[in-house]
């Protein structure tokens, strides 16, 4: 509550940072963790492959060249906006958050930008010194150890970030003791690491296996040791994934595997949560049959066939993202920060004060009958508008019609009932962190909003009023009364 809230009442305010997380891990693991290091490979495979006179086959240089030159731009680009964009995103969104994750993964963050810089770097000079390094052999050797050296930082950057979502999902001996070290190695971060580094391995291969078959004719012989290549990369790896995610699964806490049917489905689709398992799994089995078939009869494999696992993999971390952010609900950070932002040990003061009077930015400081709906509109911004909106994505009107029925006006009584409970009911729900008439004040806007349907603007339009209580001169006052205290 220390920070103006930023919100976007049509799209949902999450909804924003996960479109652009998901971009973002897309093109990070798909394209840089998983593809650069197939294509170093590939780049050496050529130099094996060479006629005795030849520093590389030629042809096949041009194929794995022509490949990089798709993953050069998208990296680069959309790849380097998104990664500013969740950065600027999550600022908005979330800076309470953030702003705590800093504090404590400072140095770790400060180690990710170096490594991130020398990526940054690698792949230029990667990318635009490759038709000249094809002049000598030492000069073929030395670039490609520019190719590993770039895989590894680019590995490296993300198992640096890894830990902090780890962290996230469960701080571990950090909440006893606050250190990096205790935050970094969290129970999480290793299996997680180990789940997705595979998986981005395995994506980077079907990738490149769809680009094969756009830049190659049927019939050239680079097709086929393209695919079979691309192939035993997949099926090497995909082992090693299924193992992972086995792990993975094992190491989240019990609560966080009871959230998974809602986060795969929503709550709509819960019910269809086993089904949706099956579909997952096939989508997966997909990848291994068409490196199978893709090892087996490489002339027969076409665009199609391979896009549709394609799509299925990049799916599939989609899927895996939209999860993992789920999953840890009622928290944003496990244990310590709820997803309202608010953090878990300061409930009791809000409990017992309410939340309005120790925020910073409200127009209101105590409810009153005059000023109930304010209040209501003020206590909806602070405690439900990261996840909800009033009238858009994920509407907080919508969510209590399908509980009381869509054609009949909310009731305040029942709303003020279910509120204070709704956690027990739906665990990934924070609790509700407000005083008695703060929840009365919450009902009565909730119902105001169903007839009026009037959009909640965030700080960004409406701009900021400071409470009376918390502003200067309210605690200049504060510490001469204190003063006086001690001088009697």
């Amino acid at each position: 509550m220390d920070f103006p809230l930023f919100h976007l009442d049509w799209l949902n305010n999450r909804l924003l940072i996960a479109m652009i997380a998901i971009i973002h891990v897309f093109i990070n693991h798909g394209l840089a963790v998983g593809f650069m290091p197939y294509i170093t490979w590939l780049e050496q495979k050529g130099v094996k492959m060479s006629a005795p006179d030849q520093i590389t086959d030629p042809v096949w240089d041009d194929l794995i060249y022509r490949k990089m030159t798709v993953a050069f731009i998208i990296t680069t680009t959309i790849g380097a906006m998104t990664g500013v964009g969740i950065w600027f995103s999550a600022a908005l969104i979330s800076p309470a958050s953030i702003g705590s994750l800093i504090r404590v993964f400072y140095f770790a963050w400060f180690a990710e930008w170096t490594v991130f810089v020398t990526e940054v770097v690698l792949i230029l000079i990667y990318f635009l010194t490759w038709k000249s390094a094809n002049r000598t052999l030492r000069s073929k050797l030395r670039h490609i150890r520019f190719g590993w050296f770039l895989s590894l930082f680019s590995w490296i950057t993300m198992a640096i970030i890894v830990s902090i979502l780890g962290f996230m999902m469960d701080p571990g001996n950090w909440k006893t003791h606050h250190s990096l070290l205790n935050g970094f190695t969290n129970p999480i971060y290793l299996p997680q690491l180990f789940f997705r580094t595979p998986a981005a391995m395995v994506t980077g291969g079907i990738f490149g296996m769809l680009l094969t078959t756009i830049f190659t004719r049927r019939g050239m012989p680079a097709r086929e040791v393209a695919l079979r290549s691309a192939a035993k990369w997949i099926l090497y790896w995909a082992p090693v994934c299924l193992l992972a995610a086995c792990i993975y699964y094992k190491a989240m806490p019990e609560a966080m595997r009871e959230n998974m049917s809602t986060a795969v489905g929503t709550m709509e689709f819960a019910q269809y949560y086993d089904l949706l398992r099956y579909i997952i799994g096939g989508a997966l089995s997909m990848l291994v049959l068409i490196s199978a078939w893709a090892w087996w009869k490489p002339r027969s494999v076409r665009f199609a066939f391979v896009l549709v696992p394609c799509i299925a993999a990049f799916g599939f971390l989609g899927i895996f993202e939209r999860v993992r952010e789920f999953i840890r609900k009622p928290y944003v950070i496990g244990g310590y920060m709820y997803s309202n932002l608010l953090r878990e040990e300061d409930y009791p003061l809000y409990k017992q004060d309410g939340i309005l009077k120790h925020a910073t930015y409200t127009s209101i400081s105590e409810v009153t009958a005059d000023n109930k709906l304010e209040a209501g509109r003020n206590v909806f911004l602070l405690s439900c508008s990261r996840c909800h909106t009033t009238n858009g994505v994920n509407s907080i009107v919508e969510v209590f019609e399908r509980m009381y029925g869509k054609d009949k006006p909310l009731d305040e009584a029942s709303m003020t009932g279910y509120i204070p409970n709704m956690h027990m009911g739906r665990t990934y729900m924070p609790p509700f962190p407000g005083n008695r008439k703060e929840l009365e004040a919450l009902a009565a806007y909730i119902r105001h909003l169903q007839v009026s349907r009037q959009p909640l603007e965030g700080a960004q339009t409406e701009g900021i009023i400071v409470n009376k209580l918390n502003n200067v001169q309210a605690v200049e006052n504060m510490i001469l009364e204190e003063e006086k205290q001690q001088t009697k």
